[in-house]
């Protein structure tokens, strides 16, 4: 018996899917996670970014922080290259900063979508609601880190 294709996901489903794997989350500043991704979202849009590119950047976290599982997303109705992209930027566990920085430049899209996500993290404003000065400086310092070890310019 043959698989009856299915219609690949819309992305306000992605987004939706996104926004309800993350219901109830909230980032260092204590805001709704869900502003974060669509703050990546509509930064790899700003940057020429793809539909594709776009998906992956509602998904960025989602298996990273175990809204959703890899088996989820394996099974999703999403294009190989989007599942390849969340995977490119899903954080590994005991995973160097260069063993993450060369799969992300190894996975055509990749880049752009981490790119939005390093621009939003380390957003001066957003980091400034962030309660703790050493979590700020340790936080600037990681995000400048990945840029470098990604070959992106200051920005």
């Amino acid at each position: 018996m043959t698989e009856t294709p299915r219609h690949p996901m819309t992305l306000a489903e992605v987004e939706a899917t996104a926004r309800a794997a993350h219901e109830g989350q909230t980032d260092k500043a204590g805001r709704p996670y869900a502003e974060h991704l669509e703050a990546v979202a509509e930064g790899v849009r700003a940057r020429g970014g793809d539909e594709e590119q776009i998906a992956a950047a509602w998904l960025h976290d989602a298996v990273e922080d175990d809204a959703l599982s890899e088996q989820w997303l394996e099974a999703a109705a999403l294009s190989a290259r989007t599942k390849d992209v969340v995977r490119a930027v899903t954080k590994r566990q005991g995973e160097t900063p260069e063993a993450y920085a060369a799969r992300i430049l190894a996975t055509p899209g990749a880049l752009l979508v981490k790119e939005s996500d390093l621009a939003h993290n380390a957003d001066p404003e957003r980091l400034a609601r962030l309660a703790d000065e050493a979590t700020r400086t340790r936080l600037t310092e990681k995000y400048a880190r990945m840029r470098a070890l990604l070959g992106l310019a200051r920005q």
